[in-house]
């Protein structure tokens, strides 16, 4: 089968939100929605008013409109609650999550991608991180009640991802093994997701979408490839200069001079060894340019994954003042993006934008108290007692070591989960006053925004993305 030849990538939370996405599906390329905090960004949305009624547009046609109708019970403020009160906090995620959160994850993903997908015959998919484990099967079953076409992973080994795909597409208990930190070799964790058990009534039949698997390395696509438990369709390859969190250098970590990981050619990827799989694969990493588009396509590819260009387009999610503020940067020179190797609470190199009066910048950051109220990011552990505990490098360094972990590896980490909401718009008020700021991730590739804004404009659309990459004639 053909595959379009522009991958739009899933970036930050809500960053690539159902805007973009069916903006670029619209035009013929895949529009991917982020899949991170579905759940927290449905409800955020409710309680700011829904203004223009997108998310109430599409809860009316979830399949079970009784958890619909709770959903908006306890969240939906017409009007919109006042800036100074908090968002309502949600469950953090465990092994075992409620009825409750794990709806509202249904539903928030249902949501997305239906929004993304109204209007139009394109193709659109949903983008996941296998480090963010426990909530996994509710976020993939709620995209597939909503007909996603595509779903890719990357951050982890998401050798059991197929194979959830497979049992979903029929209704399916699926389970999920845990990383488990401080675990036997020999005991396994597993999460569980019953969709018969959570939704009463008559379930809609579904279609099984493809699966991308978003890797690093050759040996971890061959691994995939051929231990997957199910069908494995294609590989999206990213480089360390795409955005977000990038995979740690192979070998012994160095830092260079400005104090970022350094990757040298352990770090290439084969590509004829991957052309060797069978399989189709898409470039990420600096290829928002039509001439790399074309060397991706000579090399045996399938196409190209574009992230940074469209983050800043006009559809994306980022709030409007910060995209202002990073398209001025681009036009003067001053953009400046990091590799922080500390800043992500999962040890992941994770590229920041720094900006002044954002999390990016460490002065702005020793102000805010340590607090981990979302816990997407927190890592599951073996408690003494034998039970599963979760931990977080970015919550309170005295909780953090009381859990287990050390006041080293609390060091310079993070709240990417406030921090990435804060992005879209929706930041939480804390209880002392504070807001949430912002913590913007870009890849290095700006070279397009550049060639989109020339030395005049201040935005630019997904349309105009995808008519830079694929001129005509």
């Amino acid at each position: 089968m053909s595959h379009p030849r522009i991958i739009q990538g899933g970036m930050g939370a809500g960053i690539s939100d159902w805007r973009l996405a069916n903006a670029v599906a619209t035009a013929g390329q895949l529009g991917v929605v982020s899949g991170t905090a579905l759940d927290s960004i449905l409800a955020r949305r409710l309680q700011a008013g829904d203004l223009e009624g997108h998310m109430r547009r599409a809860l009316a046609h979830f399949p079970v409109p009784e958890v619909a109708q709770r959903i908006l019970d306890r969240y939906y403020i017409p009007g919109g609650k006042d800036n100074t009160i908090a968002f309502l906090p949600l469950p953090m995620y465990t092994a075992t999550p409620d009825q409750h959160l794990l709806e509202l994850t249904v539903a928030g993903n249902f949501a997305e991608v239906w929004l993304a997908k109204e209007g139009h015959t394109g193709v659109v998919g949903v983008n996941y991180l296998e480090k963010i484990q426990l909530p996994l099967l509710p976020c993939l079953y709620g995209a597939m009640l909503a007909g996603v076409d595509y779903v890719l992973v990357g951050a982890g080994i998401p050798r059991e991802i197929p194979g959830v795909i497979d049992a979903l597409t029929e209704h399916q208990e699926v389970t999920l093994k845990l990383h488990v930190e401080g675990a036997p070799s020999d005991a396994e964790f597993r999460t569980r997701f019953a969709p018969r058990e959570v939704f009463a009534g008559e379930l809609p039949r579904l279609r099984r979408p493809h699966f991308l698997a978003i890797i690093a390395s050759v040996t971890l696509a061959q691994a995939l490839a051929k231990k997957a438990t199910g069908q494995v369709d294609g590989f999206v390859i990213e480089g360390p200069t795409a955005g977000g969190h990038n995979a740690p250098p192979r070998g012994q970590l160095q830092l260079n001079e400005r104090g970022e990981p350094v990757y040298g050619p352990r770090d290439e990827v084969d590509l004829e060894k991957i052309k060797a799989l069978g399989l189709p694969f898409w470039l990420a990493g600096g290829y928002a340019d039509p001439q790399r588009l074309q060397q991706a396509l000579e090399a045996g590819g399938a196409g190209v994954q574009v992230g940074t260009a469209f983050a800043l387009c006009r559809e994306s999610g980022l709030e409007e003042s910060l995209k202002h503020t990073l398209l001025g940067q681009v036009q003067r020179g001053e953009i400046e993006i990091f590799t922080d190797p500390l800043a992500s609470p999962t040890g992941f190199p994770f590229k920041v934008a720094r900006l002044a009066d954002t999390l990016s910048e460490d002065a702005a950051y020793a102000v805010r108290s340590r607090v981990c109220n979302l816990g997407y990011l927190r890592t599951t552990y073996l408690t003494p007692e034998g039970e599963l505990g979760y931990r977080c490098a970015g919550e309170p360094v005295a909780a953090f070591v009381q859990k287990g972990g050390t006041a080293e590896e609390a060091e310079g980490r993070k709240c990417l989960c406030n921090g990435l909401l804060a992005n879209i718009g929706l930041p939480q008020q804390r209880p002392s006053g504070y807001r949430e700021q912002p913590l913007v991730t870009m890849g290095e590739g700006i070279e397009a925004v550049r060639h989109l804004i020339g030395g005049e404009r201040n935005s630019y659309t997904a349309a105009e993305v995808i008519g830079f990459l694929l001129p005509q004639g």
